[in-house]
C-alpha cells in the first residue's frame, strides 16, 4: 500500500517509478528508488496503463466523496426528525429522494441522526438488549393463562403474576 504522501509528490513517484522500469531496472529496484511500497501487480499494471493512456495514467483521478447530507438536506432531515422522533430512517430515505434527488443510505441516516442527538431509537433501552416481550406473549410461551387477569396490569403487579 502506497505511503500516506501528497499527490504532486505521489504522482512524481510513480514518474520515477516507471521511468526506472523503462530502464531496465526491476521493480524492487525501481521502486526503492522512486521512494515507494508498491506490489509488483501494481507496479506492471502502472506501466501497462502508462504505455495506454500515457500521462493520464499517473493521476488517480479521485477526488473523495463530499457528505451528501449537508445544507438543506441535512436541515430538512434534522427538522422532520424533530417534528416526529419516532419517523423510520426508510421514510426519511423516500423523503430526501423525492425532494432533493438524492440517494442515501438508510446507515448514513442512522449516523447524521446520532450525530444530531435524535435518533429514533428509546433512550431508555440499554445497548445490546433486546426490548422486554409483552406479557401476553410471555403468558403464551410459557403455557399459563391469563385467567381474565388484565395484562396491563400484571406489570405493575408481582402478586397477580405469581398467583397464575
Amino acid at each position: 500500500m502506497k505511503q500516506k504522501m501528497e499527490k504532486e509528490r505521489y504522482r512524481v513517484a510513480k514518474i520515477y517509478l516507471v521511468a526506472g522500469m523503462q530502464e531496465g531496472q526491476s521493480w524492487q529496484r525501481a521502486a526503492a528508488s522512486a521512494g515507494l511500497q508498491i506490489s509488483q501487480s501494481n507496479a506492471y499494471r502502472l506501466m501497462k496503463a502508462v504505455r495506454e493512456r500515457g500521462e493520464a495514467a499517473l493521476s488517480d483521478g479521485r477526488h473523495g466523496h463530499p457528505s451528501k447530507l449537508r445544507g438543506a438536506a441535512q436541515a430538512f432531515l434534522e427538522e422532520k426528525c424533530r417534528q416526529a422522533p419516532q419517523t423510520p430512517s426508510s421514510t426519511i430515505q423516500i423523503a430526501l429522494r423525492e425532494r432533493f434527488d438524492l440517494c442515501v443510505s438508510i446507515s448514513q441516516i442512522n449516523r447524521v441522526r446520532a450525530a444530531l442527538g435524535i435518533s429514533n431509537h428509546p433512550k431508555n433501552r440499554e445497548k445490546g438488549k433486546k426490548p422486554q416481550k409483552s406479557c401476553l406473549l410471555q403468558f403464551k410461551q410459557s403455557g399459563k393463562k391469563a385467567q381474565g387477569v388484565c395484562c396491563y396490569w400484571l406489570q405493575f403487579t408481582k402478586l397477580a403474576y405469581s398467583r397464575l
